[in-house]
């Protein structure tokens, strides 16, 4: 390493100690500036803050999930909620007791309350209403913003110092919008379902279509359930139509309603016939 001459590092001289003034204003406008920064950023989250408070996330985002724009069968429902996390036990529990799906709301936020999907329960004229939350994540960087918004929301326009140190915590929102039905004809929930199997030649996976319909739930005290038809039942046949597609199960039902036939089933391995009274149409 290089070492300067005596005389050099005696007169060399930082811009600080040859114009401290200059030094102390250049920091001063940096302050400033910072300063200036931070309540843009304030200004803006109060406004963005106010302009958000009155926006109902689960309304937001609703997706109708049904194309016959399902609601209540009352004027004027007294629509329930209820808070749980088996969404898919509570699915087919909803669908056995006579429910139908109207539609969903999903998305990722803060605190929302779930008073707010009852809200827009109310507004769709819902039956029922289920909702759903678990932990997301916690962001330090890109949720900060809506994180301080979040607080000056609910804190008045005020913030401390402990609110800008906190991380933000976000939820996964979810709701499911019910509709009760009237009692049904038949009364099954069905699916289509493929059958994958492997060419032991090529190793290539073929898709094959299951015969008949599998059920996904037995409707309590319909028609269906009064003949002992089970959930995970494969639908075959109703009198003298094979039942291989949706459209097949419901002209069947519409051509024999009000009589009793016999329905041929597949329960695991053992082909079976039962009779069915469907119900008719008043």
């Amino acid at each position: 390493m290089a070492l300067k001459p005596p005389s050099q590092v005696k007169n060399t001289k930082s811009v600080a100690q040859k114009n401290p003034q200059r030094t102390a204003l250049i920091v001063f406008f940096s302050l400033l500036s910072v300063i200036g920064m931070m309540i843009a950023m304030q200004t803006l989250s109060f406004a963005e803050a106010s302009k958000t408070a009155n926006v109902n996330l689960y309304a937001k985002n609703y997706k109708e999930q049904n194309p016959q724009q399902l609601k209540s069968m009352e004027a004027n429902p007294d629509t329930k909620m209820y808070v749980s996390n088996h969404k898919d036990k509570d699915n087919i529990s909803m669908l056995e007791n006579g429910f139908d799906l109207m539609g969903t709301s999903g998305f990722t936020a803060m605190e929302v309350s779930p008073d707010l999907a009852l809200q827009h329960g109310k507004a769709i004229k819902a039956d029922t209403v289920l909702v759903y939350s678990k932990y997301g994540s916690a962001k330090t960087k890109q949720s900060k913003l809506a994180f301080i918004k979040e607080k000056a929301k609910k804190n008045g326009g005020e913030i401390d110092a402990k609110d800008l140190e906190d991380e933000a915590i976000e939820y996964d929102y979810f709701a499911s919008y019910w509709a009760k039905m009237p009692m049904p004809l038949f009364g099954i929930h069905i699916i289509k379902l493929n059958q994958v199997s492997q060419d032991p030649e090529t190793d290539e996976l073929k898709k094959e279509e299951q015969k008949g319909l599998k059920i996904l739930a037995v409707i309590k005290d319909s028609p269906a359930a009064k003949a002992e038809i089970l959930k995970g039942d494969n639908l075959l046949k109703m009198a003298d139509t094979t039942i291989n597609k949706p459209d097949d199960l419901f002209a069947a039902v519409k051509k024999y309603q009000g009589q009793t036939i016999p329905v041929m089933l597949q329960r695991g391995e053992q082909e079976m016939t039962v009779n069915v009274a469907l119900n008719a149409r008043r």
